[in-house]
């Protein structure tokens, strides 16, 4: 027979039991709860310990409980995904442990949020011939790649006007997203730039904001969106978990001592 343990969602400040009904990681509709040392509680849900599927459904369902917190909560500090405690008392010893550790991130995060905007040239031919005009290296291999009869000195020289394209393409990617950020500084406290997918895609950063100034960049966003019309596409998230700004490891009891 399989064991369960607890599965951590995330860390509040609560002097009361909360229950959020059965929403819990795992498709077996486990009651969503909370278990707490001194009014520092962590959320959590029933699990096998010895089996976690890792997959879209679960990591799905672990944002999704956090995001619940959060419409209740001012602070939440968010567990790394797949994060399972043997038992209850675990649980308690390790809040104990490190009980100032957490409290003070709850300070430190309380009202904050994260909002995500990715940006992406919706005419990357553009974007090429731009770099084309702006490079004069560039333009020199390609004239010389015009009078190249042999074909092995051709490939080379193309060889290396591609590498050439690659790494203006990147800082042109860095200065298009500075553009973008410089226009959100006064309104976030912080913000981690992620990696983009594919050429097309120049910036994909998380900012740290005031719940209380959801408005404001909203009112940056569309004036961004309007400006770059005709240049870019941006997706915009809702208020998310503050994982890019917080990574809580939390091991196993054993581990900790």
């Amino acid at each position: 027979m399989q064991r369960d343990g607890k599965y951590i969602y995330c860390i509040i400040a609560s002097e009361y039991d909360i229950n959020l009904g059965p929403i819990g990681v795992g498709g077996r509709g486990d009651l969503v709860s909370t278990i707490g040392f001194d009014g520092l509680c962590m959320v959590v849900s029933d699990h096998p310990l010895s089996r976690f599927v890792v997959n879209p459904e679960n990591i799905l369902a672990h944002q999704k409980v956090i995001e619940v917190v959060m419409q209740e909560f001012r602070s939440v500090l968010p567990i790394r995904f797949g994060t399972i405690a043997a038992t209850p008392d675990e649980i308690r010893n390790l809040l104990n442990r490190r009980y100032s550790e957490f409290m003070e991130l709850l300070r430190q995060f309380e009202n904050k949020v994260e909002l995500n905007v990715r940006g992406t040239w919706k005419n990357l031919g553009t974007i090429f011939k731009e770099i084309d005009k702006e490079h004069a290296e560039l333009q020199k291999l390609r004239a010389e790649i015009e009078k190249l009869k042999d074909a092995e000195k051709r490939n080379l020289k193309i060889a290396e006007a591609g590498t050439l394209v690659e790494h203006a393409l990147i800082e042109k990617k860095s200065q298009e997203a500075g553009n973008i950020i410089d226009a959100f500084r006064k309104s976030v406290f912080e913000y981690k730039l992620n990696k983009t997918s594919g050429d097309a895609m120049f910036m994909n950063t998380a900012f740290l904001v005031n719940s209380g100034r959801e408005v404001e960049f909203d009112n940056i966003m569309a004036e961004l969106g309007n400006k770059y019309k005709d240049r870019s596409d941006f997706v915009y998230t809702a208020p998310l978990p503050i994982f890019n700004f917080i990574d809580l490891k939390i091991f196993p009891e054993k581990w900790e001592l």
